[in-house]
C-alpha cells in the first residue's frame, strides 16, 4: 500500500473543516493529499513537493466521501511528473462527476435508507437502537466508500475516470433510488401509526384531514411549499384556532 495512505484517509474525515466560498474544499483536498506527496523527489523541502501542494490548495468542489478519488489521482500524477496544465485539466474534469455521483449515492440513497432504518428501530425497539442503527449503517458504508475512493484514485492516476464506472459505483447508483423509496415508504406508515396511536376517532379524522390538505398542496396548489413549512403552518393554524 502506498506510504501515507492511512494518514490521508484519516485526514479526509476533516476535509470540510476548512470549507470556504473562495476555494470550496480545495484546502481540505490539499490537507488530504499532503501525506501522499511527502516522498516526492526532494522530500518536503523540495520544489516538487511545494509546487504540488500549492496546486492542491486551489478551488475544488465534489462530494466529500468520493474526494479520495481526486486526492489519490492528483498525488499519483504529481509523482509521475505530468505537466502542470495536464494536472489542472484532470482536477477540473473530476469536480463535476464526483459531485453528481456522490449526491445520488449518498444524499439521495444512503442517507434516506439509514434514516428510515433509524425511524423503524425507534418505533419497534428503542430510541437508543435507532441512533446506533443509523450510525452503524451510515458510517459502515461511508468509511468503506472513502477508503475505496482513495485507493482507487491512487491506482487510477490519470485514468481515474474509469473508476467512476466501476462495478461498485454502478451498483450503488442503480440501487440508491429504489432502496431509498422502498425503505422510506415502509418507514412512514410505521412511524405515522406510532404517532397517532393515542388519538381518539375525532382526532384521527382531524389528522387525516390535515394530511389530505398537505397532499393537495404538495401535489397541485404549492409544490415548492415543502413538508417542514406546511407542518409549521398547520401548527400555527391549530394554535390560532385553539386560542379562538
Amino acid at each position: 500500500m502506498k506510504q501515507g495512505m492511512v494518514r490521508s484517509w484519516l485526514r479526509s474525515l476533516l476535509l470540510q473543516a476548512s470549507w470556504n466560498y473562495e476555494r470550496m474544499i480545495g484546502i481540505g483536498l490539499a490537507f488530504t493529499t499532503e501525506p501522499l506527496l511527502r516522498d516526492l523527489p526532494g522530500g518536503v523541502e523540495g520544489e516538487r513537493y511545494r509546487a504540488a501542494l500549492a496546486r492542491a490548495t486551489q478551488q475544488f468542489n465534489g462530494h466529500p466521501y468520493l474526494i479520495g478519488l481526486a486526492a489519490g489521482a492528483l498525488a499519483r500524477v504529481e509523482h509521475e511528473a505530468l505537466p502542470e496544465e495536464q494536472v489542472k485539466r484532470l482536477r477540473t474534469a473530476l469536480a463535476g462527476p464526483l459531485g453528481s455521483v456522490g449526491d445520488k449515492m449518498v444524499w439521495a440513497g444512503l442517507l434516506p435508507v439509514a434514516s428510515a432504518l433509524g425511524m423503524v428501530l425507534a418505533v419497534w425497539v428503542s430510541p437508543t437502537a435507532a441512533v446506533l442503527g443509523f450510525l452503524v449503517l451510515y458510517n459502515a458504508v461511508h468509511f468503506v466508500l472513502r477508503g475505496w475512493a482513495l485507493y482507487s484514485g491512487w491506482n487510477g492516476g490519470l485514468r481515474v475516470g474509469q473508476r467512476l464506472g466501476a462495478r461498485l459505483i454502478k451498483l450503488g447508483l442503480r440501487l440508491a433510488g429504489p432502496l431509498a423509496a422502498l425503505t422510506v415508504g415502509f418507514a412512514l406508515p410505521v412511524v405515522g401509526a406510532w404517532l397517532v396511536r393515542h388519538l381518539d376517532a375525532q382526532e384521527l379524522v382531524g389528522a387525516g384531514l390535515i394530511a389530505g390538505v398537505g397532499v393537495v398542496f404538495a401535489r397541485w396548489v404549492w409544490p415548492t411549499l415543502g413538508g417542514n413549512r406546511f407542518g409549521l403552518a398547520a401548527v400555527a393554524v391549530a394554535l390560532l384556532l385553539g386560542w379562538l
